[in-house]
């Protein structure tokens, strides 16, 4: 047998929602993986989701060894499946930005009627957009992996470097030497006229100054990079535009925007060329060629207005040309051609436009008949359509009839199409004037800026070589070359920005006008290149500049996207997607000026950026420096575990696709994270080639802590040359000649003290920055004081760190040392590695003798100065670090600092997340109970009264005892980093969170109902005892670490310890079916004996949590097939059936159960569901049908109604099988019970009349229906009495429900067709019972009365023309199409009620209803009374309607006060099972079949019923009792009333997963999935 191996596969968790977007905030998916291994996404879809009808997820992820191409996508089909999640896992090879999408058809709305479609039609699918993807590159230097916050980056403008390799190697050895490890060039293409690094003449072709011998000499540079430095390459690539001067340009003019391929350009050109005309002709006119001042320029804009723009009546290219337009009008008109467009006659016809005014006829033709409004162009281009604007005058005068005397004169006609014209021109003259208006305006504001501004560039004199204006056109020659163009195309736009411009708008495409209105700050050396939609647009331009890319992507590590807010998308999306097929771990970082995160997004998403270009110089005070560190430090030091693995499993690549794996195949160990939001990644300079340098926007003595504030961020930060070198002035890269020079390029470079430049300290800085990034320093904080900002930033598993503490400089600061606090590092020991400050002389006279050297660009003189200014003291607890006399701005002090505590925490993040599983792994559910939950009473009534829930303050009690309590506050803690929580504080405050959660389980250990949490206690109190001595501010995150393990691993017990429906289930069932641990628990008060301790299920917390409020016999049975019977709790199911059994009286079993002490019996429902749960044990549980043979004492008599105390000798003297229960249940219904509740008054019930105390149950034999109650009672589950004397309430029931309850009938039906078939089956001797009477019926016969009278009695009609045939008073009828809520009750009225019970019987008893009728009411249902979450308790329509339930509300308003409107309209979440159940029965029964189409169909079905259960999952999501309330009010607004976490609620939905498995195992022939 060939061995396996065990391969580790980390696995990133992608849940979708219903929609199919990523169900992560933001949808910015990033994952940096730190190996080289693939990573897969595992895709999670609900199994139903809306997105799996007819659906697919499609990937562009390509396969192994496959090339990626980004419009190509896999389909992966989605296969509905109710009980599962799908999940699709897919592996990611490569670096890059992938993209996802759904098709899926759209659910229709659920109808009462199916659409009828062939069986073969293919629906009609949606797509969803795309989502992406971005997976970091993964870089290595000297065969180690780099992480991109380990990158220090040096930027360099090459043509200041010097020769090649002479001076290069100079300069690249000073960069690595200072400990950068890579650069940045900025483009080595050959340069256009201007010099300008970035108007490249040829982009594929190298620098010939620096590199003579071309693309060898690069390859060179690079290698020498790599192995002789230690440095990786960045470069620019520039794709927006090339030298206006490219030669290329001549061969290929349609590779710009000129007035051929942008004709909407042509207005723009025009006066561009009057207004360089006019620059040249301001002398001879008399005018300023010096601008001095305003009125200076008041003059030529005076001239500009009066003659240039006037002389070009640029208002042509707006308005229609009257005379044309009136001409081909009339023309029309004459010869008959008129056809009113569609849609264009309102209901008056022609006549009404006949009738209008000139006004309202000029804006018809404007909305139906012009043309050419879809940009500009041409002047005149817009024009009235003629065959409109006759049609419009057939209209007015009628058609033209030749040589009829009546015929209006055509020079009448034609007068009154110029009048419409006329009138249509006024808004398109406004729009001209507006737009004239702009232009002047850009034109003063630019020509002020560069000709007169303090602050602007003083261009000096008005010449033919700097004219008044930047042109806006690159003009080609006229030569050989040339000679084949037409003169449009000679005439191309060049490039530039736009302030506040939209970035995805093609400020020179035809929706744009920037360019006419002057808004573009134009760079004249740069044409703009035009791409089109797609290659096809302009194919060499296309080809050319992809090789430009592939040629740089050989070379580079990196690209720098220049100008990447104004590269059209689709470009740069094509440009890297080449360059990554020859580089596939490109580092991408682009300059991003969108004007809008949200913007920013959607270029990072889209391109893959692995960072966006931020710059310190940006900020201008030290708040502002101490903000940006803030924003790209890393997480707050303590910070909660937040990469959480979830699980980790093992898995063979066989099984993965679905077979069994061969021998051989490898075996793979999941690691399986959540993907979390992250912020986009930042690349955050201390300066910029573009930015100026601290000696002029702030103090040069900043150059030092800005650089070092820089450093100590989690992100790749970087430098340019120049900054660290002190120079006075930011680098003209344009026009400067001057060549580098740095001491680091002279002289190694040494840490520490030094002249020339701060490159002693920086290259410690870079060396503390690499480390940290490639050992995962990830956690910072920050604080500003005044004048300063103190950084540290640490390892999260080592607590290894480092302290700066940084004195800004900026302007105004002088020379003191200013304020700072004794900083305390609690818990830590510090090392000083150095204090220095910047000593730079930056006097006017120095900074003119360096910037006047004409040959090299020099720094300021200056040094690095070592400063005593800073004492550290160290005691046993905290170092103190105090600034002492010299600090003065421009210093900066350095520590690394480490914890003693935790010198081995990497090795105690393990421990404390380590073997919680094995202290697990013998708990029980009860134990679990008591681990996990125990609210305020139960944890009152467990301690005698000694304790509570822990009260945390500033927030409060929590809601429970057990880790659920501390975790439902730490699962939003941890995901939000919320370190300011209370609990937070708390825990920094002192140990008593850790003290009482061992405290209270070890007392419950030593007890021996709870013996086996010894080991989970020992568990805890091993791991609090090691982060005891831990340092204050890390507890948090500590507390965090052990109590999220704790809790996974015990409700991972639970979840095991249930059957494999739960275990391999959706996580909303696994968290329903944890509330039945939840519930059900020891308590001493509240057992379900009176005389033996056993656990019992609690109707709902805390309200009915012990002593008499907790068992309730409905409530119970309500909850307990899900809660019990559908996660494999079959041993507690039967000792409550039991129970229950052992207290029947009346033939009824109690409301509350007392401990079998005191029952009341007051339910005439409680019964029913009842013997519904027995006949659910019999057929779920193996060998169920054993149950009926099971013994119970009787604590009353059986057929007996006597009353007597528990410690009666009569007490538990008999005892009665539960067949024989069974029997008596249905033989004391069949002769009518009588009796009046024992211990009747108010001792028993305060509230209640005395007739509410007298009980009468009958069958009536004419229907077989169960009859019961009085006006005076309430004995179905809607049982709220009245209670306000203020309101004359008191004792009047909000819902008394007597006759015959719609889901009593149902109950009864299912449970007498079960018995009958049990008695055909030989497991039930009795065929029947003896009536009131003394005659016998059966139970099949008693069934069939039933079902044959059901629809008769309880269905409204549809039409009144069928009311004949039911059983109905027309007169009382609201609302049609429905089933009754009751029969012959005391008042009529509530006989038609709308309420939620009917789908109770539909779901036991589905033989009863018509289909046809069933669908349709539960479509009134959903329409009527469904909510979010829960089901409205009465029709909205109805008069008594009432959905806000306040019970403390005492006033005079007899419906609601006191919550008398309990059930009156408040939405209860148990019904929305039955309901769901229901609809997902009949629905499914209507669609039948067995073929393709009707599978589809089915699923459906499924589909309907997921879509209803969104908000549930939310709220359990969201409830810090993780559970389902017991009501909301109207439209799912909380309720404070309500029970927070109510046993029927999730019991219920429980049933509707139960009943999916059964029906789909019955769809697919497979074994019903509900054993354990």
């Amino acid at each position: 047998m060939v061995p396996k191996t065990m391969v580790s596969n980390e696995v990133y968790l992608l849940p979708l929602k219903d929609d199919g977007s990523p169900d992560v905030a933001g949808e910015y998916i990033y994952l940096a993986p730190k190996h080289n291994d693939p990573i897969t996404i595992r895709f999670a879809i609900e199994g139903t989701s809306s997105i799996c009808r007819h659906g697919s997820l499609w990937v562009n992820i390509p396969e192994q060894g496959a090339e990626f191409r980004r419009d190509k996508f896999r389909e992966f089909k989605l296969v509905p499946d109710f009980n599962r999640t799908i999940e699709i896992s897919i592996p990611i090879y490569e670096a890059g930005a992938y993209a996802f999408y759904t098709t899926y058809a759209e659910l229709p709305n659920l109808s009462s009627q199916l659409t009828q479609s062939g069986e073969n039609a293919k629906p009609q699918t949606k797509k969803t957009p795309w989502y992406y993807i971005d997976i970091a590159p993964r870089l290595t230097l000297d065969d180690q992996p780099l992480p991109l916050s380990a990158l220090s980056v040096f930027s360099l403008i090459s043509k200041f470097m010097g020769q090649y390799p002479t001076d290069w190697e100079r300069h690249l050895r000073g960069i690595s030497d200072r400990g950068y490890n890579m650069v940045h060039f900025t483009p080595l293409q050959t340069r256009g006229i201007s010099n300008s690094p970035y108007s490249l003449f040829d982009q594929l072709g190298w620098d010939p100054v620096s590199f003579p011998e071309g693309e060898k000499d690069v390859e060179k540079m690079v290698q020498s990079l790599e192995k002789n430095h230690s440095l990786l390459s960045l470069t620019d690539i520039v794709l927006n535009h090339t030298a206006n001067n490219s030669k290329w340009l001549q061969y290929h003019p349609e590779a710009g925007y000129n007035l051929t391929t942008a004709p909407w350009l042509e207005s723009a050109y025009l006066l561009d060329t009057e207004l360089l005309a006019f620059s040249d002709q301001l002398e001879q006119k008399g005018l300023p060629t010096d601008l001095k001042s305003a009125d200076d320029l008041e003059k030529i804009m005076k001239v500009i207005k009066e003659e240039v723009i006037a002389q070009l009546h640029l208002w042509q290219f707006y308005v229609t040309d009257i005379d044309r337009d009136a001409d081909a009008a009339v023309e029309s008109w004459a010869i008959g051609k008129a056809s009113f467009p569609e849609g264009s006659l309102g209901s008056g016809g022609p006549d009404a436009l006949r009738a209008s005014t000139p006004e309202e006829q000029a804006e018809w033709l404007r909305r139906h008949g012009l043309m050419g409004m879809d940009r500009l162009g041409e002047r005149y281009r817009r024009t009235a359509d003629p065959t409109v604007a006759g049609t419009l005058l057939s209209a007015i005068f009628g058609k033209h009839e030749s040589g009829q005397g009546e015929a209006p004169d055509q020079a009448v006609v034609r007068a009154k199409i110029r009048k419409i014209l006329d009138i249509l021109n006024v808004q398109f003259y406004k729009e001209y004037d507006d737009e004239l208006g702009v232009i002047l305006k850009q034109l003063r504001e630019r020509i002020t800026y560069t000709r007169l501004d303090e602050h602007g560039p003083k261009q000096g004199p008005i010449t033919q070589k700097v004219p008044l204006i930047e042109s806006y056109f690159t003009r080609l020659p006229h030569n050989e070359i040339t000679a084949k163009h037409r003169d449009g195309d000679m005439a191309l736009v060049n490039n530039g920005w736009v302030w506040g411009g939209n970035a995805l708008v093609d400020n020179a495409g035809p929706q744009s006008r920037t360019y006419l209105r002057r808004e573009v700050i134009v760079w004249g050396d740069c044409t703009k290149l035009r791409y089109g939609a797609r290659r096809e647009d302009n194919p060499w331009l296309w080809d050319h500049m992809t090789k430009y890319a592939r040629m740089l992507a050989k070379y580079f590590a990196g690209f720098r996207i220049d100008n990447c807010h104004s590269t059209p998308l689709h470009v740069a999306e094509h440009i890297l997607d080449e360059a990554r097929r020859v580089r596939p771990n490109l580092y991408v970082v682009a300059e991003l000026f969108t004007g809008s995160e949200e913007m920013d997004y959607v270029f990072v998403k889209r391109l893959g950026l692995s960072s966006l270009i931020r710059e310190a110089m940006q900020s201008w005070s030290t708040e502002e420096i101490s903000r940006l560190v803030h924003r790209h430090g890393g997480r707050p030091i303590g910070s909660f575990e937040v990469d959480e693995i979830s699980s980790s499993e093992v898995r063979s690549h066989g099984k993965e696709n679905g077979d069994k794996a061969e021998n051989g195949d490898p075996y793979t160990r999941e690691i399986i994270r959540r993907i979390k939001p992250v912020p986009v990644q930042a690349l955050f300079m201390d300066c910029t080639h573009d930015n100026e340098v601290p000696a002029q926007k702030r103090d040069a003595r900043d150059t030092l802590p800005n650089a070092a504030l820089v450093s100590m961020c989690a992100s790749a930060t970087g430098s340019v040359m120049g900054y660290d070198e002190i120079y006075p002035r930011l680098v003209d890269l344009v026009n400067d000649t001057r060549l580098y020079t740095s001491e680091a390029s002279k002289f190694p470079v040494r840490v520490g003290e030094g002249k020339g430049g701060i490159a002693g300290v920086k290259k410690l800085l870079n060396q503390i920055h690499v480390l940290m990034g490639m050992d995962g320093y990830e956690e910072t904080h920050i604080h500003h004081e005044d004048e300063y900002v103190t950084v540290h930033r640490v390892h999260p598993g080592s607590r290894k760190g480092y302290f700066l503490v940084a004195h800004t400089a900026y302007p105004g600061y002088g020379n003191g040392s200013g304020s700072l606090s004794p900083v305390r590092l609690v818990g830590t020991k510090a090392k000083h590695l150095g204090s220095w400050m910047l000593e730079v002389d930056a006097s006017k006279e120095t900074v003119e003798e360096v910037m006047s050297d004409k040959k090299y660009l020099r720094g300021l003189p200056s040094r690095i100065v070592a400063v005593p200014g800073i004492r550290m003291e160290v005691t046993r607890d905290e170092t103190v670090i105090t600034v002492r006399d010299r600090f003065p701005p421009g210093s900066i002090a350095l520590f690394e600092t480490w914890i003693p505590a935790a010198e081995h925490s990497s090795g105690l993040d393990t421990f404390v997340t380590s073997n919680a599983k094995a202290a697990m792994n013998e708990l029980d559910m009860i134990d679990l109970n008591f681990l996990l939950y125990k609210c305020e009473p139960e944890e009152r009534d467990a301690s005698e009264g000694r304790d509570g829930v822990y009260d945390i303050p500033g927030y409060g009690k929590l809601v429970y005892a057990g880790l659920q309590g501390w975790w439902s506050l730490l699962k939003d803690i941890i995901r939000d980093n919320n370190l300011a929580h209370p609990l937070c504080q708390n825990l920094r405050d002192g140990q008593w969170a850790l003290d009482y959660i061992i405290g209270r389980l070890e007392r419950a250990s030593q007890k021996p109902l709870y013996s086996r949490l010894a080991k989970p206690a020992a568990w805890l109190k091993e791991r609090f005892d090691a982060i005891r001595s831990i340092p204050s501010f890390l507890l948090p995150r500590y507390f965090g670490l052990v109590l999220r393990t704790a809790y996974m691993a015990a409700t991972e017990r639970g979840i095991a310890l249930m059957n494999s429906n739960v275990r391999n289930g959706q996580w909303f069932l696994q968290s329903l079916a944890l509330v039945n641990i939840q519930q059900t628990g020891l308590v001493h008060s509240a057992s379900l004996y009176p005389n033996r301790l056993v656990p019992s299920l609690a109707a709902g917390l805390p309200h009915f949590s012990v002593e008499w409020a907790r068992c309730w016999g409905r409530d119970v049975f309500i909850s307990l097939r899900g809660l019990y019977l559908g996660t494999g709790r079959f041993d507690e199911a039967k000792e409550h059936i039991r129970a229950f059994a052992s207290v029947l009286k009346h033939g009824m079993i109690p409301n509350l159960l007392g401990s079998g002490n005191t029952p009341r019996y007051n339910a005439r429902d409680s019964v029913w569901f009842f013997l519904q749960c027995i006949q659910d044990y019999t057929r779920i549980v193996p060998d169920g049908l054993t149950l009926l043979d099971e013994k119970v004492k009787r604590r009353f008599l059986p057929y007996d109604d006597t009353w007597f105390s528990a410690d009666d000798s009569r007490a538990y003297s008999k005892e009665s099988t539960i067949r024989e229960i069974i029997l008596e249940v249905f033989q004391r219904h069949a002769e009518g019970m009588k009796f009046r509740e024992a211990n009747a008054g108010p001792n028993l019930d305060m509230q209640m009349r005395d007739n509410g105390f007298n009980q009468e149950i009958k069958v009536d034999w004419n229907n077989g229906f169960v009859f019961g109650g009085n006006q005076d009672n309430c004995g179905t589950w809607m049982d709220k009495m009245g209670e306000s004397e203020r309101a004359g309430s008191k004792g009047v029931p909000g819902t008394p429900r007597d006759g015959a309850a719609v889901e009593i009938t149902g109950l009864l039906y299912s449970a007498l067709n079960w018995v009958a078939s049990l008695h055909m089956d030989g497991h039930f001797p009795s065929s029947g019972v003896r009536k009131s009477d003394g005659t016998e019926i059966t139970f099949a016969a008693w069934a069939d009365l039933i079902k044959s009278n059901f629809e008769r009695c309880y269905f409204v009609p549809l039409t009144p023309s069928s009311d004949s045939e039911y059983d109905v008073n027309p007169s009382v009828i609201n609302r049609r199409g429905i089933y009754k809520d009751l029969y012959r009750s005391g008042k009529e009225y509530e006989d038609y009620q709308l309420r939620c019970n009917f789908p109770i019987a539909m779901t036991v008893a589905p033989q009863l209803f018509d289909p046809a009728h069933a669908m349709h009411a539960l479509c009134v249902a959903d329409t009527a009374l469904r909510g979010p979450t829960g089901m409205a308790t009465l029709d909205p329509s109805d008069l008594n309607y009432r959905p806000y339930y306040r019970n403390s509300e005492d006033s005079e308003d007899f419906a609601t006060s006191k919550g008398r409107n309990y059930h009156q309209g408040p939405e209860w979440l148990w019904p929305t099972g039955f309901f769901l159940r229901a609809l997902l029965k009949f629905d499914l029964m209507r669609r039948g079949g067995e073929g393709k189409g009707s599978a589809v169909s089915r699923t459906e079905a499924f589909q309907q019923v997921t879509r209803r259960l969104r908000a549930c999952k939310e709220m359990i999501v969201g409830s810090v009792w993780a559970g389902l309330t017991e009501l909301t009010q109207k439209g799912g607004e909380e309720c404070p009333d309500s029970s927070p976490t109510q046993a029927w609620s999730a019991g219920c939905l429980i049933d509707l997963y139960m009943d999916a498995a059964e029906e789909q195992a019955k769809l697919e022939g497979t074994k019903l999935p509900l054993r354990r």
